[in-house]
C-alpha cells in the first residue's frame, strides 16, 4: 500500500518484518532480478546489477534491464538508487516515472557501459531520472 504522507511503500500490517535482516538490510544478490514497475503498475524492467561506490561504501546506481529476450537486445538504464523504492511485500521496486519517459531515457547496452565515474554522465542521469514526466 502507498503511504502518501511519506511517499514510501510500506508493507501490509500482516507482513512480518522480523524474519531475517530485511527489508531494511538486505543482500544485494537478493535484490538482483527483482522487477521494477511504475506507479501505474507498468513493468519497466528488472534489476540487473547494483553498483557500489567502493570509496564510500554506498550504493550508487541500480542497473535496470528493459526489453530484449534472454539478455539479447535489452537496453540497460542506470538509475540513482535514491529514485527506487522497495516494495518488500511484492518483492519489487517502484520507480515514479511514466513508461514512455523511462523508455526514452539515456540507456546503454551490455557491451558499451558508460563511464559511471564521469560527473557529467552522473549529472545527466540524475537530471533525467528525477524530471517529472
Amino acid at each position: 500500500m502507498i503511504d502518501n504522507t511519506f511517499d514510501t511503500y510500506v508493507p501490509d500490517p500482516s507482513y512480518n518484518t522480523h524474519k531475517g535482516p530485511g527489508p531494511h538490510l538486505m543482500g544485494a544478490s537478493t535484490l538482483t532480478g527483482n522487477k521494477v514497475v511504475n506507479l501505474a503498475e507498468e513493468h519497466l524492467g528488472e534489476i540487473k546489477e547494483i553498483m557500489l561506490n567502493t570509496h564510500t561504501g554506498n550504493i550508487a546506481y541500480a542497473v535496470v534491464a528493459h526489453g530484449g529476450l534472454l539478455g539479447i537486445g535489452e537496453k540497460l538504464f542506470a538509475l540513482p538508487w535514491s529514485t527506487l523504492r522497495l516494495d518488500a511485500l511484492n518483492k519489487r521496486f517502484i520507480l515514479d516515472i511514466a513508461k514512455t519517459h523511462f523508455e526514452n531515457s539515456p540507456g546503454f547496452d551490455s557491451e558499451n557501459w558508460p563511464d559511471m565515474a564521469d560527473q557529467m554522465w552522473v549529472d545527466s542521469v540524475q537530471s533525467y531520472s528525477t524530471k517529472s514526466a
